[in-house]
């Protein structure tokens, strides 16, 4: 691929970049996709790693679909763990894969928190209840593959947040074991560290709550167990501020408080990068009329204060807009998503100029089988273009 010249509106998206100690090929990168494969329960099958070999092919870094750090009731069925010696086994083949194609892969790692429920079926076999910050219930949800499709439940208060900071950092430990090359830290979409981000979800009144240091000091603490086994050059984050996704969003102004602290601090930590998501209405559903989300310019409210962290964005970008905001230095990559579901050699498509032509199936974006084949459709079946 080195040897192609790749349009001039999308130029920038192929200089390589410098990430921790690799360099990415390309800065086009792979965002977090759940797409509930993980038959029959939570350990990666072969099918997946067929899936992320195809994209490895060309992207400049992979961040995995999220990956349970507990067994937890997730809204979507069979998503993979990183809690188990199965599943760190099952994910060496993965990390195999993609290393084989010369690309790069970090997992990300996500605690549900209140977004669980007491009658999914890896909830019940935990033995543990749905924790949240605070005994406060998201309003919303439908978790489909339980009987009734009910919404979220009122969680029990976690008593000692550093009991689920230690379970990031065995997770980091786990992670590095399976191979991966870093880890993320899934601090957006309402789950437990935005949810103690937010002061709608996090009412505490101890040293986990109340002011805008002690609601960031969850995340913070979490991102700094990772980094302690991975070091800094390899430990990335993601933020949503707009909100909006599993009923959260503060108003604006509190917003900007909030994650003006967080990103700042954040930098003063060292990550390797701050994905910055965009705000989309779609991750902003209507709860009793009303969305919940705070929709503002996040890369230009949050980006200037980021010193030292790589900038990235992710969200509803074009190659163009994307190429755009890099060369003009506003973010060192960026992640898509959508597009990488329906075309697996996304980024070689950029680089030849070839149409994003392969309209993506939302019906099957989400494995609702635990047939193989079947959940083939719409996850490894999408044609790569003609060279």
């Amino acid at each position: 691929m080195s040897t192609i010249v790749p349009p001039a509106n999308v130029a920038s998206l192929f200089e390589p970049l410098k990430l921790g100690p690799y360099i990415a090929r390309n800065r086009i990168f792979m965002s977090a996709l759940t797409r509930s494969r993980s038959v029959p329960t939570n350990v990666p099958n072969d099918l997946n790693v067929e899936y992320y070999r195809q994209r490895a092919k060309s992207s400049g870094m992979i961040v995995t679909e999220g990956a349970l750090i507990a067994q937890q009731g997730s809204e979507w069925p069979n998503a993979p763990g990183i809690w188990s010696k199965e599943q760190v086994e099952a994910w060496k083949k993965v990390t195999k894969a993609v290393h084989e194609e010369g690309g790069l892969i970090y997992i990300q790692l996500w605690h549900l928190g209140r977004a669980s429920h007491p009658d999914a079926p890896e909830q019940i076999a935990s033995g543990q209840p749905v924790y949240g910050p605070s005994a406060i219930a998201a309003r919303g949800g439908k978790f489909r593959h339980i009987p009734g499709q009910p919404g979220y439940v009122t969680p029990t208060e976690l008593d000692d947040p550093s009991i689920i900071i230690a379970q990031y950092k065995q997770a980091a430990i786990n992670a590095m074991e399976a191979g991966f090359d870093g880890a993320e830290l899934h601090g957006a979409n309402g789950y437990l560290p935005h949810q103690f981000l937010d002061s709608t979800s996090n009412l505490r009144n101890d040293a986990w709550g109340g002011s805008v240091e002690k609601r960031a000091r969850f995340t913070l603490e979490a991102l700094q167990a990772i980094i302690d086994v991975w070091g800094k050059e390899r430990v990335g984050i993601k933020l949503t501020p707009g909100g909006g996704y599993n009923d959260m969003g503060m108003p604006l102004e509190e917003t900007k408080e909030t994650f003006g602290y967080l990103v700042q601090e954040l930098d003063k930590i060292g990550a390797s990068y701050i994905c910055l998501a965009r705000y989309w209405d779609v991750g902003d559903p209507m709860i009793d009329g009303k969305r919940r989300g705070t929709p503002h310019d996040v890369i230009a409210v949050y980006g200037p204060l980021i010193k030292n962290s790589l900038v990235f964005s992710n969200t509803q970008f074009t190659p163009e807009e994307a190429a755009k905001y890099v060369s003009e230095g506003k973010s060192g990559a960026i992640f898509f998503g959508i597009p990488w579901i329906s075309h697996p050699d996304l980024a070689k498509r950029i680089q030849y100029g070839k149409p994003l032509d392969n309209v993506p199936d939302m019906k099957t974006f989400y494995g609702h089988s635990t047939d193989i084949e079947e959940l083939k459709k719409g996850y490894t079946d999408y044609p790569e273009a003609v060279y």
